[in-house]
């Protein structure tokens, strides 16, 4: 792993998801097969395959107290094309950074993360209720998450994490995003723990080779990501919850 200290220019970035991003790393260390955040490379510098570098943008909490001063307060995306709570921020602790003062300024906070991590900061992320929390859990096999995101905590510690916010009484949600094999059984899993959930099919190339390599090529399909979709919609129904499409 290659990692770097940078001083950025900017932190709080337009976003077409929610209002701003903020991104405290260049790279990510979960290193998911199929990220669409591969895309990043192109604009790093970066030689290393993706999952293999990170810059860390070591101003980023003096930049967001200068933007947040200056921009026009809306939602806030944690993050957009890294995970916030990956490894390094056990270190850097710069995604608390930033959710403190966002906080302390009354921002809406959204976070998607893949990390039970984001635990750490419960003593923070209590101090409003203008914030959600999401997990990103793709797959109820924890062997489909070794061949696709082997990098990225396991499936049972992303389901206790979000439990654990929900009991909190944070707004919690999971992404389904991409859909994996065995996404359906998920829904079981997360009744009681989850105020919404949000699907989402594969949308990008990357990780073709993996299905290639499995046999898989039936299971990224329109008429899969349809299927699938829809025993996720039934079973939500059936339990009550909230499920919503991203496409």
């Amino acid at each position: 792993m290659k990692t770097k200290e940078i001083h950025s220019k900017t932190i709080l970035s337009s976003s077409q998801v929610y209002d701003y991003a903020i991104n405290p790393y260049v790279g990510c260390q979960h290193a998911c097969s199929y990220c669409y955040a591969r895309f990043m490379k192109r604009f790093s510098g970066h030689k290393e395959p993706w999952g293999e570098f990170v810059d860390v943008k070591i101003n980023a909490p003096d930049l967001l107290l200068k933007e947040i001063k200056k921009k026009r307060r809306g939602d806030v995306w944690l993050s957009g094309v890294c995970d916030p709570y990956q490894p390094l921020e056990k270190k850097y602790q710069l995604t608390r950074k930033c959710l403190e003062l966002l906080i302390q300024n009354n921002w809406p906070v959204i976070i998607q993360t893949r990390s039970p991590l984001v635990l750490r900061d419960l003593d923070i992320l209590n101090k409003t209720e203008n914030l959600q929390a999401g997990l990103t859990i793709t797959s109820a096999n924890d062997e489909i998450r070794k061949i696709f995101e082997p990098q990225a905590p396991p499936i049972k510690d992303r389901l206790r994490a979000v439990e654990q916010l929900h009991r909190h009484g944070i707004r919690t949600y999971v992404m389904i995003a991409p859909i994996l094999p065995e996404a359906e059984d998920l829904i079981g899993s997360l009744e009681g723990k989850v105020d919404y959930i949000i699907i989402d099919r594969m949308n990008y190339h990357y990780a073709d080779w993996v299905y290639a390599k499995y046999g898989w090529g039936d299971k990224k399909t329109d008429d899969y990501f349809r299927m699938t979709a829809n025993k996720i919609l039934i079973e939500c129904k059936k339990r009550g919850m909230d499920c919503r499409f991203a496409y």
